[in-house]
C-alpha cells in the first residue's frame, strides 16, 4: 500500500498549483496587452493616413484656388497701351517730383513736359 495523504494537497503541491495559475495568468495578460497595443497602433496609423489624405486635399484645393485667382487677375488686368503709357506716366510723375523738390524750375519743367507729351 502506498503511503500518502488523501485530501488536501501538501505544501509543495499547493506551491506548484499556484505557480501554474500565476504563469497562466501572466501569459494571458501579456497576450491581451499585446493585442491592445497592436489595435491602438493600427488606429493611430489609420488616423495618420487620414490626416495625410486631408492635408494633401487641402494643398491641392489651395493650389487650384491660387491658380484661379491668378487667372482672374490676369484677365482683369488692363492692357498697356501700345505707345508705352505706363512709361510716359512714370516719367511725368518723376518730372513732377523733381519740380516739387525744386530741382527743376518752372520753365525747365514745362519744357520737359512738352517734350514728353509731343
Amino acid at each position: 500500500m502506498p503511503l500518502g495523504r488523501f485530501g488536501r494537497p501538501g505544501l509543495i503541491g499547493m506551491a506548484a498549483r499556484t505557480a501554474v495559475v500565476a504563469g497562466t495568468a501572466t501569459a494571458v495578460s501579456g497576450s491581451v496587452q499585446r493585442h491592445q497595443q497592436e489595435k491602438a497602433y493600427q488606429q493611430q496609423e489609420a488616423q495618420a493616413y487620414e490626416m495625410q489624405q486631408q492635408q494633401a486635399a487641402m494643398q491641392q484645393a489651395a493650389q487650384q484656388a491660387a491658380a484661379q485667382q491668378y487667372a482672374a487677375q490676369q484677365a482683369a488686368a488692363p492692357q498697356a497701351p501700345a505707345g508705352g503709357g505706363d512709361d510716359l506716366m512714370a516719367k511725368l510723375s518723376q518730372l513732377g517730383q523733381l519740380h516739387a523738390q525744386g530741382i527743376l524750375s518752372d520753365e525747365e519743367f514745362t519744357a520737359a513736359k512738352a517734350k514728353l507729351l509731343s
